[in-house]
């Protein structure tokens, strides 16, 4: 099943695909909004809406740009219809859908009253946040974590909760001024203006604004002839010489969307980039870098991994030690935290030179699936930290990781964040989900990634892409296969930790989770 994301998946969604996701939700942690279907129903299909594609090179640096659609026309043309037939005809995964109308401006008490007798004009370009919006799609334009304001035209105001959304392969952007700005009109890669007859526009308008936005009759068509039909005739007609593609009838012309979808095709395939592949076939002949921490191999150490690498070893067997070595794991990655001294009285009366931890707070974040068996032994020894949770998929058609979900506090920037993943072969989840804290303003140097088992290419690949994020694991072996699956490695850790080995569609290592059915 293909999909395109307008949005992340909701938090109740997730909780219908996977039931097993344990930590104690708290509304006001979440930093998704749950207004968006994870869902779209078309004629003939049903489409998962979440996700995108890598956003970054083998270095970590940004690799390529979303290719952005703008849909300029008059209003109730048909711009959103246009829009979603070539989402459709698209057929590709990763497609966010912007609209115009996000950004009008937050009225004054005055206006507000203009607005309220139909007096107030919001089909002039001084009625829109350019400012806002510039700065919104160039950002996701570049990959980049956005929110978006959320606007009632009943009271013509923004919303207190803005709507987050990630980047995408294809960004259509619709709005009826949307070629009145010039810092605007250079981040669109094609312009397409959706020509529609005068009176069809008036009809449709008079259907949306009286029975969606709750508008008498006389008042539609007031603001129509006092602002609209000018509006369109002075800003929005002259601008369709601007565009690369004109199309009458809206989205009943299916011959010139069928020659867009074209276009966007040729295009998507000169930005593919194989994140895997570069990262597989770099050279590393380099040290281990500094970052790397490496549990000491001692005899209880060697005989938990003998145990867990064993292919004859039980799953009770396997969960249990696998528990242990965690436990081990997790209390060396906290000797890394900062600390301050500090000094306390014992029971007898007497001061201990002790020391505490210097830091504003401790975010542990789990990259699904198998990431997530970490995280008791992260709650056993830090006293109510707070749990993320990131999905990371592998496309089984290109191999690449792909981000699917994420659930992270607010206020995660100020916290020291403990990046959790059982196994990392080639990095790129691991790097992908670096990306995503990142996004998030979380420091680099306040990361750490902690893994129970490594291959050598993946933390290479890491700790060049990310020279500040802390790499703890308890082993690291040197080989990858073919199938860039870790040499002598451990097998796929969920699959034999949750009990799901005989499902060959799974993928097999820990950048390449698949949701539990």
């Amino acid at each position: 099943m293909v999909g395109y994301g307008t949005d992340l998946i909701g938090e109740d969604s997730l909780d219908r695909l996977l039931p097993s996701a344990g930590a104690p939700r708290r509304k006001s942690a979440t930093s998704l909004s749950k207004t968006e279907p994870p869902l779209l129903r078309t004629g003939t299909r049903t489409i998962y809406t979440a996700g995108r594609p890598p956003w970054y090179d083998e270095h970590g640096a940004q690799s390529k740009e979303a290719f952005v659609i703008g849909l300029c026309g008059g209003s109730a043309s048909g711009k959103t219809t246009v829009a979603n037939k070539i989402i459709e005809a698209l057929d590709v995964p990763w497609v966010v859908l912007l609209s115009m109308d996000s950004f009008y401006k937050v009225l004054s008490p005055e206006e507000q009253a203009l607005a309220a007798k139909n007096d107030y004009n919001f089909d002039h370009p001084g009625a829109f946040d350019f400012e806002l919006l510039v700065s919104t799609l160039r950002k996701l334009k570049q990959g980049k974590s956005v929110k978006i304001p959320v606007y009632d035209f009943t009271t013509h105001m923004r919303h207190k909760d803005w709507k987050n959304v990630y980047g995408a392969s294809v960004i259509i952007f619709e709005g009826i001024m949307s070629f009145a700005d010039k810092e605007l009109l250079q981040l669109l890669d094609m312009k397409i203006f959706v020509d529609a007859d005068s009176d069809i526009r008036l009809v449709r308008r008079l259907r949306r604004d009286i029975t969606v936005r709750g508008r008498d009759i006389e008042g539609v068509i007031k603001q129509y002839n006092k602002f609209v039909k000018p509006a369109f005739e002075q800003y929005i007609e002259p601008t369709m010489r601007l565009a690369d593609i004109v199309v009458p009838r809206g989205g009943g012309n299916m011959v010139a969307i069928d020659l867009i979808v074209q276009h966007v095709h040729s295009q998507l395939e000169e930005r593919e980039l194989s994140v895997r592949a570069l990262l597989a076939s770099a050279q590393q002949t380099q040290p281990l870098p500094q970052t790397l921490s490496v549990l000491e191999s001692t005899p209880q150490v060697r005989g938990l991994h003998t145990i867990i690498r064993n292919k004859e070893t039980s799953r009770d067997e396997f969960i249990f030690y696998s528990k242990r070595l965690m436990r081990l794991l997790i209390e060396h990655a906290l000797t890394f935290l900062p600390s301050q001294p500090c000094s306390v009285q014992t029971p007898q009366g007497h001061d201990y030179e002790g020391c505490s931890y210097n830091g504003k707070g401790i975010t542990g974040v789990s990259i699904l699936r198998a990431g997530e068996t970490m995280e008791p032994a992260l709650r056993a020894v830090c006293k109510d930290v707070r749990i993320g949770k990131i999905l990371i998929q592998t496309n089984l058609d290109s191999g690449e990781p792909e981000l699917h979900y994420l659930r992270l506090p607010k206020d995660i920037s100020e916290d020291h964040v403990i990046l959790m993943d059982s196994t990392v072969s080639t990095g790129a989840a691991a790097m992908m989900a670096v990306r995503v804290l990142l996004d998030h303003e979380v420091q680099e140097n306040k990361i750490m990634l902690v893994s129970l088992l490594m291959a050598e290419l993946g933390v290479h690949s890491v700790a060049y892409a990310f020279p500040k994020v802390k790499i703890i694991t308890t082993a690291v072996d040197k080989g990858l296969d073919d199938f860039l699956h870790v040499i002598p490695g451990i097998g796929d850790f969920g699959d034999r930790y949750f009990g799901t080995d005989g499902f060959d569609s799974w993928s097999d290592e820990e950048d390449q989770e698949q949701l539990p059915h």
